[in-house]
């Protein structure tokens, strides 16, 4: 059965937002102008972490494959939401199309996931390990974290596509969403929906769950330290380094956690394309933002490059 599923059906029909007609037109303006702020925001990291001196350390290292990640992750789902809410009726995608978007969905996802984790034992190791931090963040080490990050997105996204995709759907399959997301299109199989659910939500657990808790026990690591010091100006000193990445953790487990990790009975269709808009387009031009203003050296760095650029007018 599943077999001559597979032979028949040839593509998904995305609902992207076309059942609130009223809403596409706004909403076109607003992530077009949203996309545009996250592919300038990302750039400019990367060619600041890259060209000034002052950022050539570790956390900025994993800052400017993170500022990466953002621009591959939203390119992927935002182009095709843009085109999809010109249109005010669902819009057909390739079924080698949907495995391909979310497959790259993923990969992104879960390499941005394992980064931040890569960035928060880089806060432990400086904060709490001063004396061995070279040794610890040497530069093979931070080539290792990252080229582990898209081996361990790599490996979920071949996971999770081989199970989902193997399954049978409808001749006619309706996806209520804007991408090919795990759940929505999960949801649509006919067959052993309930023990593939499982085993996708189980999966999806570990690989949000445990690297939150590796970030959790790194920063209570870092707190036990700060609360050592006895100068109140350092510990702010200390923690204003770590508020950056904190915010940014915050937003993107934040919204993994309520969307993927949650009951069915209590899904809400329009609730979940809301939250999937925030974390796949609003989250990316976030992440910069946070870290230019918040953070002094990346300010510097900005001001230095705008200044450089003014003289050479």
């Amino acid at each position: 059965m599943a077999e001559e599923n597979h032979t028949v059906l040839s593509e998904f029909f995305l609902l992207g937002f076309s059942d609130i007609r009223a809403l596409q037109g706004p909403l076109f303006w607003v992530v077009l102008l949203v996309y545009l702020v996250t592919l300038l925001g990302n750039s400019l990291i990367i060619i600041l972490t890259q060209t000034s001196p002052t950022l050539h350390s570790p956390m900025y290292y994993f800052l400017r494959h993170l500022s990466m990640v953002e621009i591959l992750y939203t390119t992927t789902i935002t182009p095709r939401t843009l085109a999809d809410l010109t249109f005010p009726y669902p819009r057909a995608i390739s079924f080698q199309g949907c495995v391909a978007q979310m497959y790259v969905f993923i990969v992104l996802g879960i390499s941005e996931c394992c980064l931040l984790t890569a960035m928060a034992y880089d806060r432990y190791a400086a904060i709490c390990r001063p004396l061995h931090y070279s040794n610890l963040m040497s530069q093979q080490a931070c080539m290792a974290m990252v080229a582990a990050s898209w081996l361990m997105g790599i490996i979920t996204a071949t996971t999770h596509s081989s199970l989902i995709f193997t399954l049978p759907f409808p001749s006619h399959p309706v996806i209520p969403h804007f991408l090919c997301d795990i759940l929505p299109v999960l949801r649509l199989a006919n067959a052993r929906k309930h023990r593939s659910e499982i085993s996708v939500m189980t999966a999806t657990v570990v690989f949000i769950m445990v690297p939150f808790s590796l970030i959790v026990a790194s920063y209570a690591c870092i707190l036990g330290s700060i609360l050592k010091i006895a100068s109140t100006q350092s510990r702010q000193k200390v923690f204003s380094t770590c508020s950056s990445h904190l915010l940014v953790v915050s937003l993107f487990f934040g919204t993994a956690t309520i969307t993927y990790i949650q009951p069915q009975a209590g899904n809400s269709v329009i609730r979940d394309r809301i939250l999937s808009l925030f974390y796949t387009v609003v989250t990316p031009m976030l992440n910069p933002i946070i870290y230019t203003l918040r953070n002094k050296e990346v300010t510097g760095a900005l001001q230095h490059m705008m200044k450089r650029q003014v003289l050479s007018l």
